[in-house]
């Protein structure tokens, strides 16, 4: 899913840092960190802060551009593009690998709410431990 230039004029000024932004986001099959991303644009020649990474994630993020993904009681965040999927994530609580789930607990799960006609849109669930190599570490 490439962002052309029409799609650049729909309220978003294109820069060069959005547009390393945004192709770190789109070549990536998993969730990243602003450190993360910012190491890569780096690494690709361009000059960056990383407090400007995050104002650009916020911008994606409020446009519905890309998701973020909030771990660990909001400490720890990732980013990816918004695919339009539902996924669920496990993170290391040593290396703060992300680890996409193949299925999504909450498929079979009937919450019991007091107010019967209360319509669920949506869920998050965060799941917390120790990848492989962290756990043969200890």
């Amino acid at each position: 899913m490439g962002y052309s230039n029409v799609e650049w004029l729909a309220g978003i000024k294109k820069t060069r840092q959005r547009q390393s932004v945004l192709s770190v986001l789109e070549g990536s099959s998993v969730p990243l960190s602003a450190g993360d991303i910012c190491a890569q644009v780096r690494k690709d020649g361009e000059k960056v802060w990383l407090s400007t990474v995050y104002r650009i994630l916020e911008l994606f993020v409020k446009k519905g551009i890309v998701t973020k993904i909030s771990m660990l009681n909001n400490d720890f965040a990732v980013y990816e593009m918004n695919r339009f999927e539902h996924k669920h994530y496990a993170i290391c609580l040593s290396c703060r690998k992300v680890v996409q789930m193949d299925n999504c607990p909450m498929e079979k799960f009937i919450p019991q709410l007091e107010d019967n006609d209360f319509y669920v849109t949506g869920h998050k669930v965060e799941i917390y431990g120790y990848c492989k190599k962290c756990n043969t570490q200890g």
